[in-house]
């Protein structure tokens, strides 16, 4: 069984989080279940935990897409689970390349996974499909990297002094500067802060796990040093497409996630399930609060 709404959150180092799946309502009428799935998870203790949080979604016209997307959100928690303590020591010392080659091939093993298992059963490759979005945040309140990644369509946006930024990296290869170490300030970063973009698909050997075979999709990667104050959000494509179309809703949402507190878990959930006609696919949303 597959429920309806799965609802989350926590205060993590200088982060609040909050995240929710809820079922469209086009699943809804036609009976069918949730598409998303979505997975939080804490790995280590103290100042040394990892908190990650994955969403993914099945391919719409495929049978069992619910499944795929479960599937696909353990593969990559296990992954990411088994090499929690380097990724930490990464981030930490702000290792791009590491990060981006480790993190790209932990994502294509695990959503290798899934096409394995539909060869098990006889199936077209794009039948065990899903894309997958995920978030690393390290509980380390003097940490400010935040880090991005995944392949499919979907949404990452920054809410800053009441404005959004879309900040969805795109799918092609490009470089960026070096992130800077967490403990810098960002005004002492050039420009500000400065965002990495660094999207290629890697030759060297992989700090955490055999290289795989080439990825299908484009991988998409993104850290970022975190201001007092932004509020950033991970979604699929279901509140994705209403945000970037909708100036109403951009509004609605700024105005409710600025103010001084982050939502309760009741609030999250009702914001995340705003209504906009000619949008009914499954919500799945990931914020974090910046203290």
């Amino acid at each position: 069984m597959v429920p309806d709404t799965v609802l989350d959150g926590a205060r993590y180092g200088a982060c609040t989080l909050r995240a929710a799946s809820v079922r469209g309502d086009s699943a809804r009428y036609r009976g069918e279940p949730r598409r998303d799935a979505l997975l939080t998870a804490r790995f280590g203790t103290g100042e040394r935990a990892l908190v990650l949080v994955a969403l993914a979604t099945g391919a719409r016209t495929a049978p069992g897409a619910h499944r795929a997307a479960a599937e696909a959100c353990r593969w990559i928690g296990a992954a990411v689970g088994r090499s929690h303590a380097r990724l930490v020591e990464d981030i930490r010392a702000a290792r791009r390349g590491d990060l981006k080659s480790g993190l790209h091939r932990l994502t294509d093993r695990s959503l290798g996974g899934l096409r394995a298992g539909a060869a098990d059963r006889g199936l077209q490759p794009g039948a065990r499909a899903a894309a997958l979005r995920c978030l690393l945040l390290p509980a380390d309140p003097a940490c400010r990297i935040r880090v991005f990644f995944g392949v499919g369509p979907g949404g990452l946006f920054r809410l800053r002094d009441g404005a959004w930024q879309d900040i969805e990296p795109e799918g092609t290869e490009a470089r960026g500067e070096p992130v800077v170490g967490f403990g810098s300030p960002p005004s002492k970063t050039p420009g500000g802060d400065r965002l990495t973009m660094d999207l290629g698909i890697p030759t060297p050997p992989s700090p955490y796990e055999p290289a795989p075979e080439p990825a299908r999709e484009p991988f998409r990667f993104r850290t970022s040093v975190a201001r007092p104050g932004d509020t950033l959000l991970m979604c699929g494509t279901g509140l994705a497409d209403p945000l970037r179309g909708e100036r109403e809703l951009r509004a609605h949402l700024a105005d409710r996630w600025s103010r001084s507190e982050p939502p309760g878990l009741a609030a999250f959930l009702a914001d995340t399930q705003v209504r906009v006609k000619g949008y009914a696919d499954d919500r799945t949303a990931v914020a974090v609060w910046e203290a």
